[in-house]
């Protein structure tokens, strides 16, 4: 398989919502073990959530030693030298770069982030003592799904990791005991921006079927309340928020230019290029706008207004719409305008 192909089967996985093959997955387990030369476990328990898995994890009274060293970690660490030695340094940071680099971000922010929305929400239970045991028990997760950076790059190289991937390919996180397995379902949800951020603006960005969710707006976490909030905004709320990087969520979902005129900004500059405008935000960096016309006349005739927020210590429309191109005002000298 190329990198292209198994970039694009391993995206998918990462990003895989819906109920788990559970039967795939559970194979995909006692092949794991089988290859680390472990019995397959009695039990094999499902969880509809990672948060659920944390707390069902420490109730499984007869679940011996974790041996995630055995079926995890060794098995990857021999395969990762195995490649390098095989590629060389060079060879191994090449292929690194056109395989798992290229999901690792995505990969890295979900698994992040679940790890804080299952302590944020048992410090909202007031569950400490759990609090306490869930932040050693997320760490000592095989990510399944969320594995799939390190995956794509050992994709066909690795016998060995066969069953890993399987799990993976199947079903979400999961904790290897030597007498029982708690696997999560995947996801029931996911919505991401363009970036790749979690972003929604009408209910949770991720949700598992038992409700544990999280809210986010352009990767930034956010309640779940305040999202409910969001279809009432009005110019007086939005500067009576007193969390800077809440009220920037607010202007973004408002609209900067619906902002600028009902709330009384100053017009600043003006040039050929556009207008200049300027919100002061207590507590917080002016918010400054340039108004440009495009040039270019829609199909009815009329010319299309666009808003460009621009740094707050921009001094004049032509400063801020070089700023845009990454220019500096003086160099800015557009042939065409459009």
């Amino acid at each position: 398989m190329n990198h292209t192909t198994a970039l694009d089967k391993w995206r998918s996985v990462a990003a895989a919502t819906g109920p788990a093959d559970r039967a795939a997955a559970e194979a995909g387990v006692r092949h794991a073990y089988r290859t680390a030369g472990l019995p397959a476990p009695e039990h094999l328990v499902w969880a509809d959530s990672p948060l659920a898995a944390v707390t069902l994890v420490p109730a499984l009274a007869d679940r011996g030693r974790s041996v995630r060293d055995e079926v995890r970690t060794r098995p990857w660490a021999e395969e990762r030298r195995r490649l390098h030695d095989a590629l060389g340094p060079a060879g191994w940071a090449d292929h690194w770069r056109s395989t798992g680099a290229v999901l690792w971000d995505l990969t890295r922010m979900l698994a992040d982030r679940i790890r804080a929305g299952v302590t944020d929400a048992l410090e909202g239970a007031e569950r400490t003592r759990e609090t306490g045991d869930a932040r050693l028990l997320l760490l000592d997760a095989v990510l399944g799904q969320h594995d799939a950076a390190w995956l794509v790059a050992f994709e066909g190289h690795g016998e060995r990791l066969a069953g890993l991937a399987a799990v993976a390919e199947h079903a979400g996180w999961w904790w290897p005991y030597e007498n029982a397995v708690v696997l999560c379902e995947r996801p029931v949800t996911l919505h991401r921006d363009e970036a790749g951020r979690l972003d929604r603006g009408d209910g949770p960005a991720l949700a598992f079927a038992d409700g544990f969710a999280l809210h986010a707006w352009h990767g930034m976490p956010v309640p779940a309340a305040f999202l409910a909030g969001l279809a009432d905004l009005t110019p007086e709320r939005i500067r009576e928020e007193e969390n800077a990087e809440l009220r920037r969520v607010m202007l973004e979902h408002y609209g900067y230019d619906r902002y600028l005129a009902a709330s009384g900004a100053r017009h600043q500059h003006r040039d050929e290029t556009g207008r200049l405008w300027r919100i002061a935000l207590n507590g917080d960096e002016d918010v400054v706008m340039v108004e440009v016309v495009n040039s270019t006349p829609e199909p009815d005739g009329s010319h299309r207004t666009y808003w460009l927020r621009v740094p707050p210590t921009t001094r004049t429309a032509r400063e801020g719409v070089a700023w845009t191109f990454g220019l500096h005002a003086d160099a800015y000298r557009p042939l065409v305008e459009t």
